[in-house]
């Protein structure tokens, strides 16, 4: 297969607003066909996926092939017994593939969860205020200098200036 027919997403798959998938969309045309490794590489979204996959099929006439799942051939089967074998099993994927999304994010905030309250910190380390903080501190709570001045004599932005102030006005 060339190379760019293929289009591949780095997002978790959650809705179908993914710049490679809108783009696979505009490039498919009728009897196209789409080659999926598996449904919830498609997407983890029940609706959604049932949505798409009759934008696909029947808007844009296009056949979808699940490579882990043969069942799951629009070329093959066209009849109404296959049609519905099809569907249904496009339904019972769909429902799981959403269903796991859900675990996932549970487990994960679970996860975060317990961590916390064993005092894991999240984000970067803070960096330490420099040696010069607390004067400049005063110097700015008196209005001698500035809030740009104060930053800047810090080395530090603004806003994170201010936000070590603040910090250390409530520690105090």
């Amino acid at each position: 297969m060339p190379e760019t027919n293929l289009f591949v997403d780095k997002q978790s798959g959650k809705d179908f607003q993914r710049p490679q998938y809108k783009r696979l969309l505009r490039k498919l045309k009728k009897d196209d066909l789409l080659c999926v490794k598996s449904i919830d590489r498609l997407g983890r979204n029940y609706e959604e996926i049932l949505e798409q996959w009759r934008i696909l099929t029947k808007e844009k006439g296009v056949d979808i092939v699940v490579l882990d799942m043969p069942l799951l051939d629009t070329r093959r089967g066209k009849d109404l017994m296959g049609t519905f074998l099809s569907d249904i099993v496009l339904q019972v994927l769909s429902f799981v593939a959403e269903n796991e999304r859900t675990s996932i994010r549970q487990r994960q905030a679970e996860g975060i969860a317990a961590a916390k309250a064993r005092g894991v910190k999240f984000g970067r380390p803070p960096k330490p205020v420099p040696d010069n903080f607390h004067q400049v501190h005063q110097d700015w709570r008196r209005k001698k200098i500035t809030l740009q001045q104060a930053a800047n004599a810090c080395a530090m932005p603004i806003t994170t200036f201010y936000d070590k102030a603040v910090q250390f006005e409530k520690s105090s």
